[in-house]
């Protein structure tokens, strides 16, 4: 598959009413309390709908609104030292990608359950989307080492899409991914490893613990997949990109694509899956149809 650069997405920006953005920094942030009420504000204010999650490790954000509001609530949170230089992934649409908007106190920004893991000590060592594809063209990296692609999200996720020939153990959660890892390290001895994930967050935790546990080779994909569409666009990638809000999936372009969640059992119902009499909407789909769950 030859690489696509993302060049609608200026034209998506002008004709979308929405910028969805999708940020995370790991850092202490031993104020959350505190600091909740404030960011419940400006995003009322400010008329933004999202999830931003507030925990001792840092934040994770996922925001839609206006270009202006998008603007100012950046601007406000860039003051504070801790998250000046948080980088952004944008995306565009003519509603608001999410329904309601709320700012939660959690332990971990993704759960892991590993506490020694503390990316703000050290992040592993990351691969930028251009260096990937063309690692990806050859087979092999920089050193000559073949490459291999490795999921870190859950199963229902990677159905939509992912990279061609990847790794994909059907982890159900993340907590799962360190067992995982650790099983399989000897087999991939002498391989450069490649963890990502839709946004970067999980795959940066996940290739902290496999340096941890002693993978000689291990990079993150900086900014996840979004990251890399938005930088080369689908080269060797197969299908779309699952998201959690209401588009469900973005495409290479960054577009939302005809894939749904069932309102029922919150399976993955693809465009053709939409066709079978079994998807009833609000009702059923062929995954939870007569009873049986996804």
């Amino acid at each position: 598959m030859q690489a696509t650069p993302n060049t609608s997405a200026p034209a998506a920006a002008g004709a979308a009413a929405h910028v969805n953005i999708a940020a995370y920094k790991f850092i202490t942030f031993d104020d959350t309390e505190a600091m909740r009420p404030r960011f419940q504000d400006i995003c009322a204010e400010l008329g933004l709908k999202g999830t931003i999650l507030l925990t001792p490790e840092g934040i994770n954000m996922f925001l839609s609104g206006p270009r202006a509001a998008i603007d100012r609530y950046l601007a406000w949170l860039r003051g504070d030292a801790r998250f000046a230089d948080i980088e952004v992934k944008e995306s565009y649409s003519a509603e608001q990608s999410h329904k309601r908007m709320l700012v939660k106190l959690k332990s971990e920004i993704i759960t892991m359950r590993m506490p020694l893991i503390k990316p703000e000590l050290g992040r592993a060592p990351s691969v930028d989307a251009r260096t990937l594809k063309r690692w990806l063209d050859s087979g092999v990296d920089d050193a000559g080492k073949p490459v291999v692609m490795m999921e870190t999200r859950n199963a229902f996720e990677v159905d939509v899409g992912t990279f061609e020939n990847t790794l994909d153990y059907r982890i159900d959660k993340f907590t799962e991914f360190p067992a995982v890892a650790a099983a399989h390290k000897d087999e991939l001895e002498g391989k450069t490893v490649v963890t990502f994930c839709t946004g970067g967050i999980r795959c940066e935790k996940a290739a902290i613990h496999m340096k941890e546990i002693g993978y000689d080779s291990v990079y993150q994909l900086d900014g996840g997949i979004l990251k890399y569409f938005e930088e080369v666009g689908g080269a060797h990638y197969a299908g779309d990109c699952f998201v959690f809000d209401y588009r469900t999936a973005l495409n290479p372009q960054l577009q939302p694509t005809e894939t749904v969640q069932c309102f029922v059992c919150r399976a993955v119902v693809t465009p053709r899956q939409q066709l079978a009499p079994e998807y009833v909407y609000e009702v059923s789909c062929p995954h939870c149809h007569g009873g049986h769950g996804a």
